[in-house]
């Protein structure tokens, strides 16, 4: 199976199905080179200050449609992303993200699977979120030394 990190930003889209454009380019680019976890659309405006705001929106909503990121609402008021780094994108959903008390950091864990939520007869899941509010490890080290 393909990894997705030997994979050119253009073979990263064009496997999506996603137009190739100069933006859309950059935007993988940024998203390759800085960010490893969770990400608000603040924090791409910061690392790419001459893209228009409203053209981010739109590129961050064209790659979340097509599974190369997955949303978090981490309870902030302040939308969250993260890069899909399976190679089966369709399956990076369905894990645990932890939201920092401390650092205020979100942060996916991709192993931990959401536990299966037995619901009363008559209801029907279509969605499920898991957000464990927390302390990170790097914030759990500062406090104990």
């Amino acid at each position: 199976m393909e990894n997705k990190n030997q994979l050119t930003e253009e073979q990263i889209l064009e496997k999506a199905g996603i137009r190739v454009t100069a933006v859309r380019l950059l935007i993988v680019r940024e998203l390759r080179r800085s960010f490893t976890g969770a990400f608000s659309l603040s924090d791409l405006e910061d690392a790419l200050p001459t893209v228009d705001k409203s053209t981010i929106f739109r590129t961050l909503s064209v790659f979340s449609e097509a599974h190369q990121l997955h949303d978090i609402d981490d309870g902030s008021g302040s939308h969250k992303y993260c890069v899909c780094s399976h190679d089966d994108t369709l399956h990076c959903t369905g894990h645990v993200h932890l939201a920092c008390r401390i650092c205020h950091r979100t942060f996916c864990l991709p192993d931990v699977r959401i536990p299966q939520v037995i619901l009363p007869e008559g209801f029907v899941p279509e969605e499920t979120e898991y957000l464990v509010k927390g302390v990170c490890p790097e914030c759990a080290k500062k406090a104990a030394g």
